[in-house]
C-alpha cells in the first residue's frame, strides 16, 4: 500500500468491501477468511492467496490455519521450481519511442542449467500500439487509460520477442535473493493473477511493478522510495545497485549487434554472399564451390545468412514455408564444412554505468562579448550531447528540459524550455537500412527574432557511421508561433564523434527557409568531457542568425557548462 491505498484496482483482490483503502479492515477480513474457510480446493481463501497466509504465520505467529489442498498453486510452483532471481532489462529499441526507455521484468530461476528453460515475469498495458491511433495510445498511457496486467511467460519466448524480434540487446542482473524469498515472491505473483490495475507510462508501469515484487520477497529493502514522479526501465537497474541486491550481470546481444559483428568479420567484399544466400532463387551450390573464399569465409557467410533469414521472417518478409526449407537447406550446408571460430559479439558499456536521468547544469559563457550565466534542469532522460556510455547510440528522448540565462545587462531569458525531445538516429549498414527522424515541441530562441519562441519540428533522413563517429542528413519541416503561425523548411548536416567514453563531439549546421522569405542559418558544435558516471563538462557554441531591428545578424553564444545527474 501506499499512504494507507493498495495499488491494485480489481475489487477482487480484497475481501473487505473498503480493503483498497481500509488496511486495517482488509487485514482482519482476511484473517477471518483464512481461520474459516467454506471451499478446501483450489478456490479457497489459501489457495488464492498463499503469499498472504505465510506472511500471516512469519509475522502474527497464527498456525492454526485448515488445510487445503491447492493443486493448480503447486502445479505451477512445481513447473517454476523457483530457486533465484533475475532481473531483465531489454535495452531501447532503436526505432520505436514507445520502447526508447527500455523494460524491466524478472525471470524466476529453477533447478535448471539452462536460463532457456526460466519463466519471465512481466507487466505491461493491456493494449496494441500497433492497432491504436499513436496519439490515442499515448494520451490514454498518460492518463491511466489502460489496465495493466501480469504475465507468466516462458524466458525463451521473451527473448525471441526483444532480442531477436525487436533487435534489443538483453541486460540480465541476477538479485541475491535467497530461495525462501524468492518463493514468496511466486505466492504473491499467483495472488495477482487474473487481477488488474491502472496502467500509467511514467509511474506505475512495468518496471514499477518489479520493485513492487522485489520489496515482497524481501520487505527490509525499499526501492519505490527512490522515485516521486517517474519510474524509468534504467533507472531502476541503478536503485537495485545502489540497494546492493545485484550480484551478476550477463549479457545476451540482440539479432541486430549480432550481424553487425558478422558485417565487420565479413568485410565490404564478401558481405554481398550473405543477401544472396537469402535469396532462395541463389542456388547454394554455386556458392560452396566458390574456390575464391577461404572455408572460414564461407562459415562466416552462411552463419550470417541464417541469421539474417531468421531477422527477415521475424520481420514477415519471408513466408514460414520458405522460411523453413531455406533455413534447412542453410544449416545443412554450415554443418558440412565443420567447426569453425566462435563468433563473439564484444560487450557493450553496462547500462549500470550510464548517467542518471535527472540533470541539473550550471554554466558561464560570452554571447557578443557579453558575461552570461547560465542554469537549468532536465527531468529525463538523455541527449546526444550527454555520454552515450551505457545508452543506445544514436538515441535522444528527453522530457521538460530548461535552460535559463541572465547576462551583465540584467537580462533573464529563456534559452530553452522543451516539453519532450525525441531522436533516432539509427546508421544505415549493409543489413539494416531504416530511415533516422527526430521531433521536438517546446520552446527556444531559434528563430530569427531575440526572444524564445515555441515551436515544432520533425525531421527524417539517412545517418551512416562506422565505431568512432556517425553522419546525417535531416529534412526538417517546422512551425513557430510568431504572431500567428509560421512555417518552415530546413535542412540539417550533423557529426558525432563518439569513439572513447570519456567525450564525444557534436557538430551540426542547419539551414532554414521560413513562408515569410526570410532564410537563416544556424551551427552548433560542442564537446564534452565525462568526468564520472554523473558529472559532465561541455563546451558549447552556438551560432545563429538573426534579424533584429530589420537588421539581419548573428548572434554569437559561447559557453562552459557543468552537468550533474541524480
Amino acid at each position: 500500500m501506499v499512504d494507507g491505498k493498495s495499488e491494485i484496482d480489481d475489487s477482487h483482490f480484497f475481501f473487505a468491501p473498503n480493503g483498497k483503502t481500509n488496511a486495517k479492515a482488509e487485514l482482519n477480513a482476511t484473517i477471518e477468511a483464512l481461520l474459516h474457510e467454506k471451499r478446501f480446493d483450489d478456490n479457497s481463501s489459501a489457495c488464492r492467496f498463499p503469499a498472504r497466509k505465510e506472511w500471516l504465520k512469519n509475522e502474527l505467529n497464527i498456525t492454526e490455519f485448515p488445510d487445503v489442498e491447492c493443486i493448480e498453486y503447486d502445479k505451477i510452483v512445481s513447473r517454476l521450481s523457483p530457486k533465484s532471481a533475475t532481473l531483465v532489462f531489454p535495452s531501447a529499441h532503436i526505432n520505436s519511442p514507445a520502447s526508447m526507455f527500455g523494460h524491466t521484468f524478472i525471470r524466476i530461476n529453477s533447478k535448471y542449467k539452462s536460463k532457456l528453460l526460466a519463466y519471465a515475469i512481466n507487466y505491461a498495458a493491456d493494449a496494441d500500439p500497433s492497432k491504436e491511433n499513436a496519439i490515442v495510445f499515448s494520451v490514454k498511457g498518460l492518463i491511466g487509460g489502460y489496465y495493466g496486467r501480469y504475465s507468466l511467460l516462458s524466458y525463451y519466448e521473451k527473448l525471441k520477442e526483444y532480442r531477436d524480434g525487436e533487435n534489443r540487446d538483453v541486460w540480465e542482473y541476477n538479485l541475491n535473493l535467497n530461495e525462501a524469498e524468492v518463493r514468496q515472491m511466486v505466492r504473491h505473483i499467483w495472488e495477482l493473477n487474473g487481477t488488474h490495475s491502472d496502467y500509467y507510462f511514467f509511474t506505475e508501469n512495468c518496471s514499477y511493478n518489479m520493485l513492487w515484487l522485489i520489496e515482497v520477497a524481501r520487505p527490509s529493502i525499499h526501492l519505490r522510495e527512490h522515485f516521486n514522479f517517474e519510474v524509468i526501465p534504467l533507472e531502476t537497474i541503478h536503485v537495485a545497485k545502489l540497494e546492493g541486491i545485484i550480484n551478476k550481470t550477463s549479457y545476451r546481444p540482440s539479432k541486430r549487434s549480432t550481424l553487425l559483428e558478422y558485417e565487420k568479420l565479413i568485410g565490404s567484399k564478401n558481405i554481398h554472399y550473405v543477401k544472396e544466400l537469402v535469396d532462395i532463387n541463389t542456388p547454394l551450390e554455386v556458392f560452396m564451390q566458390n574456390k575464391e573464399l577461404s572455408k572460414q569465409d564461407k562459415m562466416y557467410i552462411l552463419e550470417a545468412a541464417i541469421e539474417f533469414l531468421e531477422y527477415s521472417y521475424s520481420k514477415s518478409k519471408i513466408k514460414k514455408e520458405e522460411y523453413i526449407n531455406h533455413f534447412h537447406k542453410l544449416t545443412k550446408q554450415r554443418a558440412l564444412l565443420g567447426k569453425g571460430k566462435i563468433v563473439k559479439v564484444k560487450t557493450p558499456a553496462n547500462p549500470i554505468k550510464s548517467h542518471r536521468a535527472v540533470r541539473i547544469n550550471t554554466g558561464l559563457g560570452y554571447r557578443d562579448e557579453n558575461p552570461i550565466t547560465f542554469f537549468g534542469a532536465r527531468v529525463a532522460y538523455h541527449n546526444l550531447e550527454d555520454s552515450n556510455l551505457g545508452f543506445l547510440r544514436g538515441t535522444e528522448i528527453e522530457f521538460l528540459n530548461f535552460l535559463f540565462s541572465y547576462d551583465i545587462k540584467k537580462y533573464f531569458k529563456v534559452e530553452n524550455a522543451t516539453v519532450v525531445s525525441i531522436a533516432s538516429i539509427a546508421q544505415r549498414s549493409e543489413f539494416f537500412s531504416g530511415l533516422s527522424w527526430r521531433t521536438k515541441l517546446g520552446w527556444d530562441r531559434n528563430y530569427i527574432d531575440e526572444k524564445a519562441k515555441f515551436s515544432t519540428t520533425f525531421g527524417i533522413g539517412y545517418s551512416v557511421g562506422n565505431r568512432a563517429l556517425y553522419s546525417y542528413m535531416m529534412l526538417n519541416p517546422l512551425l513557430y508561433a510568431v504572431d500567428g503561425l509560421r512555417s518552415g523548411v530546413g535542412v540539417s548536416l550533423g557529426f558525432v564523434f563518439d569513439k572513447y567514453d570519456f567525450m564525444n563531439t557534436n557538430i551540426e549546421a542547419s539551414y532554414r527557409e521560413y513562408d515569410t522569405g526570410v532564410n537563416q542559418g544556424l551551427v552548433k558544435v560542442s564537446q564534452s568531457f565525462r568526468f564520472s558516471q554523473n558529472t559532465q563538462l561541455k563546451f558549447k557554441y552556438n551560432y545563429i542568425e538573426k534579424e533584429i531591428e530589420s537588421k539581419n545578424s548573428a548572434e554569437n553564444t559561447f559557453r562552459v557548462m557543468f552537468n550533474y545527474y541524480f
